[in-house]
């Protein structure tokens, strides 16, 4: 049985945090120039693959990957059947409602919402009693209240650069996002001492 625990890293900013929350708790990682693939110096014990933001969550319950770091927004939007073990406590934002007009979801019983997160946007709307219609973007969500695509949007909000750069404003805000570890079910039971390393390693590193 392959001992070498599998870790799934968004490619980008997070995976930067990720590993420097990581290097600090005594996992000094090399980084291999050549290769998606970061094998851990000590033992070589820790596989790290670089992926998409998006699919970590994919890789990590197919068992392609043990664990993974992803988005709480991923983690609702898709889903997928994975342990969800640790909240790192990094790349917080918020998952908002956003548009033009400051009373629509007031004064509208039936809206068009554009998002990337068409199952999180249809829930919210649901939930506060509108009837959306739900136009799924894979990016440039913004431009949909510009172009008459849609009434509002449903998408991330971090530093509202992108919202206030067209003319748009939060109307409501959904719940906080930040990045999760995430575990394939069945690496757990095979892995669980190891998985529980880096557990234990992360709750110390996020404990107030």
């Amino acid at each position: 049985m392959n001992s070498r625990l599998t870790i799934a890293l968004p490619k980008g900013r997070l995976a930067q945090q990720v590993l420097k929350k990581l290097n600090a708790q005594g996992l000094p990682i090399t980084i291999n120039p050549s290769s998606r693939v970061l094998i851990q110096t000590d033992e070589n014990n820790y596989e790290y693959m670089f992926v998409k933001p998006s699919d970590v969550i994919t890789y990590v319950e197919e068992g392609v990957c043990d664990i993974g770091f992803v988005g709480s927004d991923s983690i609702l939007e898709e889903r997928k059947d994975i342990y969800e073990l640790v909240d790192l406590k990094i790349g917080v934002c918020k998952m908002v409602i956003a548009g033009k007009d400051n009373d629509i979801l007031e004064k509208s019983s039936t809206i068009r919402v554009a998002s990337k997160y068409p199952y999180i946007a249809k829930t919210a709307c649901t939930d506060m009693g509108i009837n959306a219609t739900i136009v799924k973007l894979n990016g440039s969500v913004e431009l949909g209240p510009l172009v008459g695509l849609s009434d509002v949007i449903v998408d991330i909000y971090e530093t509202g650069n992108t919202l206030k750069a067209n003319n748009l404003q939060v109307l409501k805000e959904l719940f906080d996002i930040s990045t999760r570890l995430i575990a394939n079910k069945a690496s757990f039971r095979r892995k669980r001492q190891i998985i529980e390393r880096i557990i234990t390693i992360l709750d110390e590193e996020v404990s107030p």
